[in-house]
């Protein structure tokens, strides 16, 4: 598995669109979002791992997949920084 962020940004127009679309696809994954949209923010933010970004993809409703942005991540151990010098 490797783990992914995504930012799902949306318009407040579409806000109860993008809550409805996520909730649509199970409690399961509405739970892996938060969200900005109560302050303004309206955008989804995750951090999920998954097999591959098109996992990652399946998650986000289809009209907001265009918009977001999904980025892999990792961590780095001690001896790696080190090594890099």
């Amino acid at each position: 598995m490797t783990r992914f962020i995504i930012e799902s940004p949306h318009t407040k127009e579409e806000c109860l669109k993008a809550l409805d679309e996520t909730l649509a696809e199970g409690p399961a994954i509405l739970n892996k979002f938060d969200w900005g949209c109560g302050s303004g923010d309206h955008t989804g933010y995750a951090i999920v791992d998954a097999e591959d970004e098109s996992t990652v993809k399946s998650m986000i409703p289809g009209f907001l997949r265009y918009k977001a942005k999904i980025v892999q991540v990792g961590k780095f151990t001690p001896e790696q920084i080190k090594s890099y010098h």
